[in-house]
């Protein structure tokens, strides 16, 4: 009995995309900055993309941060209020 279903081969050329908090534009996932909380509720930097928890993606520019914080889109997006040490910490990044 021979199976009529085709398989359907993934082009790697294909990117992935995220939306970013800050500027609502989506860009290729390698563009982004990620911010993830975990299942303690820490929030930090993901310089991997892979770590677990909830992520968050953020343009690479301090503008698209200054919205992401003054809109509180970060605390929308983890459903948490997130602290001022982390904010300051987050603008003193070099991009």
């Amino acid at each position: 009995m021979k199976s009529n279903l085709k398989v359907k081969s993934v082009k790697k050329a294909d990117k992935v995309t995220r939306k970013c908090i800050g500027c609502g534009e989506i860009r290729p996932k390698s563009e982004l900055l990620r911010i993830v909380r975990n299942n303690e509720g820490e929030v930090s930097i993901d310089l991997t993309g892979r770590a677990n928890g909830r992520g968050a993606y953020i343009c690479r520019s301090h503008d698209c941060l200054k919205k992401a914080i003054s809109s509180r889109a970060l605390n929308r997006s983890f459903k948490c209020e997130i602290d001022n040490k982390l904010t300051e910490g987050l603008l003193n990044l070099d991009f």
